[in-house]
Parts: structure tokens; C-alpha cells; sequence
């Protein structure tokens, strides 16, 4: 089996991809880069086979192959994940080199590695079609041990025998091949492009209105001492003593010594007043502090998209579109 760069096996290449480039994008496991792509190998089919993937300071830029059924391409976020991919796997696989020529023997070692461990389609997170052919990479790994060997050699060895072991979704079976009868196909996990969901999930945004607490102010409410000078009239009563000289009403007297006495005395006690002013506290009001809730409705307007099912047809297929009677 020949693979080329895709380069050398069609150098409009991009045309066929609405001027997408498979080079050059980044490559993530999972949330974190570890590399880009340096190039795609084809077989003489022009169909993707392998990507040459550098992973830069994550294993000190080393350049390995990665089954095209390993990725999943997206050219609006110019990167291509490899869900699950981990160092000892980079680590297990044969380097790549601009000058190397694959043959069946190299990609034999690179379907071992990838075949090997715990890295399956399932595991992935690929998934595998009913009715399909993966590898069983515990019969590969149970092979190895009884041999006494690496994965890497056991592959060999089995090579050598011409003997394999694939699985399917039902247990493993035993498959010979050699180099003149291996299929790529043997193992649609690794180069299958078409295992991907058949259905086309349409998006509706919608606004979702959640509310937020946030302090608005502050009230305090104490008291304080004020002063003032205040002012009261008090009348006040003061009594005094008035003598009058008057005319006698009867000037009679009786004759001798008995009208004159010696020390009369009339007393008469005199009073006033005088003022008497205090102080006192008394409750003049009382203040009732208190929270209460206002309500307000505030109306906002967002545009939101949702996407259609547009079905094109050519000539006068069947095509049984329930889509419009859900949305009725």
C-alpha cells in the first residue's frame, strides 16, 4: 500500500475543501494543545489515511502519525482533537521523518501502538458501528505477554505469522492477513471518516433572565443631641404692705387714760413668689425603622437564531419530511 503527501498526490488539494487547510492547525487532546498538524497522508485512492501530527513541547516536538479515524477535524476552530491520544502512546510510536517512506511494516508498528491499551474508538469517545471491526486490544496485549514481548514486537511476530486479532461489538475473533490481503477496513475504527452521528441537530438560542443581588446604597439611622435656648414667662406674685392714713369714721373717744396704750402693734406677714424652674425628659416621638420591597419589571429585547431544516433535491426522490408537521 502507497500513501502520499497529500501535496504530491494532488496540488489543488484545497480546492476540494473550499480552501480549507489541513495543515498547520492546532491539535488538542482534550482542552489542552499539544501540537499541530504538519501534513495528511493519502492512499492511491486519494482517501485520508493518516495525519502527521508534531507535538511540539509536549514529547520535545516529535513527529508521529495519527489514523485519520482518530481526529476530529473542525475548520472553524482551526484545531483537530485527538480525544484520548496520551504521551505513552506518542512515546510508543515509530518517529516520522520527512524523508521516510511508509510501508506496511511501519504502519503495522503505528496500528499496534494505537490498537494497544486502553485507547479504543469506544474509549475515545468515537464510538463504533453495530456490525463493524475493531481491534481487540486485550487479545493484542494477552498475545504479547504469552510471547514475552513489547506490543511493538508482538505485532511483528504476528506479522511474521500472518495471523491477527480483530474484534468486533460481540467478542473477538481470530483474522489472518498479510501485506497483500490486509484491508484498511480491517480496522474502521482507525481510518473509518464516515463513523460520525447521522443526524443534524438544529440550534434555537433562547433568553434565559436570571436576576442579580447587588448592594444599591446605605442607610443609617441614629439621633444626635441638638441645643436651643428655650424661654418661659412665669408671673410672679409679691405682696407689700400698705399703710394709709384715712379719716375716722367716729371720733368719740372716751376720756382718760383708758384710749391711750402704750406698745399696740399691728403684724402682718408679707409673702412673694419667687420662680421655680426644672428640667424634665419625655418621649416626644418614636421612629419605626423598616425595609420594604418594591417591585419593578424591567423588559429587555434580544435577537435570538434558530436554525431550519433546508432538504434540496434533485430529480424526484422520496423523501418523507415530517419536520414541518413537529413544528405545527
Amino acid at each position: 500500500m502507497v500513501l502520499y503527501r497529500i501535496k504530491d498526490f494532488d496540488p489543488d488539494y484545497r480546492n476540494h475543501f473550499d480552501g480549507n487547510d489541513i495543515k498547520d492547525l492546532d491539535l488538542y487532546s482534550g482542552d489542552d494543545k499539544i501540537g499541530s498538524v504538519n501534513d495528511a497522508l493519502v492512499d492511491e485512492d486519494g482517501k485520508f489515511r493518516y495525519l502527521v501530527i508534531s507535538t511540539g513541547a509536549w514529547i520535545f516536538g516529535k513527529k508521529v502519525l495519527l489514523p485519520i479515524g482518530r481526529a476530529q477535524i473542525d475548520y472553524n476552530a482551526h484545531r483537530v482533537y485527538a480525544p484520548g491520544l496520551t504521551k505513552e502512546q506518542v512515546e510508543q510510536l515509530p518517529e516520522f521523518t520527512d524523508e521516510m517512506k511508509i510501508d506496511y511494516n511501519d504502519e503495522e508498528r503505528v496500528r499496534g501502538v494505537y490498537r494497544s491499551g486502553d485507547y479504543s474508538a469506544t474509549g475515545a469517545g468515537l464510538g463504533t458501528a453495530a456490525g463493524t471491526t475493531t481491534t481487540d486490544a486485550s487479545m493484542m496485549g494477552s498475545t504479547a505477554t504469552a510471547m514475552g514481548s513489547s506490543p511493538l514486537e508482538s505485532s511483528a511476530a504476528l506479522e511474521a505469522e500472518g495471523t491477527a486479532y480483530t474484534g468486533s461489538s460481540m467478542g473477538a475473533t481470530p483474522a489472518t492477513y498479510d501485506r497483500d490481503s490486509y484491508r484498511y477496513d480491517m480496522d474502521r475504527d482507525l481510518y473509518n471518516m464516515d463513523q460520525h452521528d447521522d443526524r443534524i441537530r438544529l440550534y434555537e438560542e433562547r433568553l434565559i433572565a436570571n436576576k442579580r443581588r447587588m448592594k444599591a446604597g446605605e442607610v443609617t439611622v441614629g439621633k444626635h443631641i441638638e441645643t436651643e435656648t428655650a424661654r418661659v414667662d412665669v408671673p410672679l406674685e409679691k405682696e407689700r404692705v400698705v399703710v394709709e392714713r384715712v379719716t375716722p369714721t367716729n371720733t368719740s373717744a372716751v376720756p382718760g387714760e383708758a384710749a391711750f396704750h402704750e406698745g399696740e402693734v399691728a403684724r402682718m406677714e408679707v409673702y412673694e413668689e419667687t420662680p421655680d424652674i426644672q428640667k424634665e425628659a419625655f418621649v416626644r416621638e418614636e421612629v419605626r425603622v423598616k425595609k420594604v420591597v418594591d417591585q419593578d419589571i424591567v423588559n429587555s429585547e434580544e435577537e435570538i437564531r434558530r436554525e431550519e431544516l433546508d432538504v434540496n433535491t434533485q430529480g424526484r426522490p422520496i423523501v418523507d419530511d415530517d419536520t414541518a408537521r413537529r413544528r405545527v
